[in-house]
């Protein structure tokens, strides 16, 4: 039981339920509404981001031994080993694939496998040189877009309007999260070190425990988010009219307000607390990542429960092998 728990740790299950739901929302917005399709593609997801997230700890293992924050990452704690993990994360990719050829085999066709190959393509590509330049987060949200893509081309293609929205939905969030969140729990010991993040690039830096944050920052942080939002309203007023979309409507912009506000106060703090941060961008990751499911409620109320798959994995994982709510310590 003590080694499945490092190896949860060890795939970030805190937020496995994003990267899971992605090929879902995918499917969803061509339509699919058959469950058990639906579960093996949220499997498919899941394994895809295991694989993501214990490559990157092996690649980056020689860096995060000198982080005392994140000390309780199994590779950095020697829980598990190197060559475990390295086990962990082929098995995790065979069993990504293998999930997709059974969907391809009994429900779907061949060719949008394609597109699972080249997200896993792009998060190894970023795993493997996101130390060396800075944005090199945009492989990750280019592995996002493509298992948006792979979950809806599953169901049918061309994409439609709705599935290409949340295509750009899912791969804003993901770069917010990459770029500003990301950027931001890692201020102090990026600047310290000067590593090659997009943050430390436009400035962000931490002089004497006073987090410092340019206005070309703060300009992407509330430029990318008026983007997600511009794309989240996009389909209730265009594509489903809003007189039919007043619940969902009433419902995304109290969130949305939320959202933002959630945002300035972590782009706000005067002085760099890495607890402090991971609080923000937990309560912000509970609310960005319900915006999707909520909007899809227009093609069914029942995907509204989906909500929860994210919001449920981040609580369960921090409360089982962390004992925190809302402050992962492998994050």
């Amino acid at each position: 039981m003590g080694k499945l728990r490092e190896y949860l740790k060890l795939s970030r299950s805190f937020n496995a339920g994003l990267t899971a739901i992605a090929p879902v929302m995918g499917a969803i917005a061509m339509k699919e509404g058959d469950l058990l399709p639906l579960a093996l593609l949220f499997l498919a997801g899941f394994f895809g981001h295991v694989y993501g997230f214990v490559l990157n700890d092996i690649i980056d293992l020689r860096i995060d031994k000198s982080e005392a924050e994140i000390s309780d990452r199994p590779l950095v704690s020697g829980t598990v080993s190197v060559r475990e993990a390295w086990t962990f994360a082929v098995l995790s990719m065979a069993a990504s694939f293998g999930i997709a050829a059974v969907l391809a085999w009994h429900w779907y066709a061949w060719f949008p496998i394609l597109f699972l190959g080249l997200s896993a393509l792009s998060i190894t590509i970023y795993d493997l040189i996101s130390k060396r330049y800075p944005a090199m987060d945009v492989f990750v949200g280019g592995g996002v877009l493509l298992l948006i893509v792979y979950g809806a081309a599953s169901v049918g293609w061309p994409l439609s309007r709705l599935a290409w929205l949340v295509v750009g939905l899912g791969t804003l969030q993901v770069l917010f999260m990459q770029f500003i969140a990301g950027g931001l729990k890692d201020a102090e010991n990026d600047y310290r070190s000067q590593a090659n993040t997009l943050a430390v690039a436009m400035g962000v830096r931490v002089e004497r425990g006073t987090l410092k944050v340019p206005l070309s920052f703060q300009g992407l942080a509330y430029g990318l988010q008026a983007a997600d939002l511009a794309l989240l309203f996009t389909p209730l007023l265009y594509i489903f009219g809003w007189r039919d979309s007043l619940v969902q409507i009433a419902l995304l912009v109290p969130l949305s307000i939320a959202m933002v506000a959630t945002s300035t106060k972590l782009l706000g703090m005067d002085r760099f607390d890495r607890e402090q941060a991971r609080t923000y961008i937990g309560m912000h990751y509970f609310i960005n990542f319900s915006l999707v499911p909520i909007m899809l409620t227009a093609v069914n109320p029942w995907i509204g429960l989906l909500v929860f798959v994210p919001f449920g994995a981040f609580v369960l994982s921090n409360l089982t092998l962390h004992g925190t709510l809302l402050r992962p310590k492998t994050m």
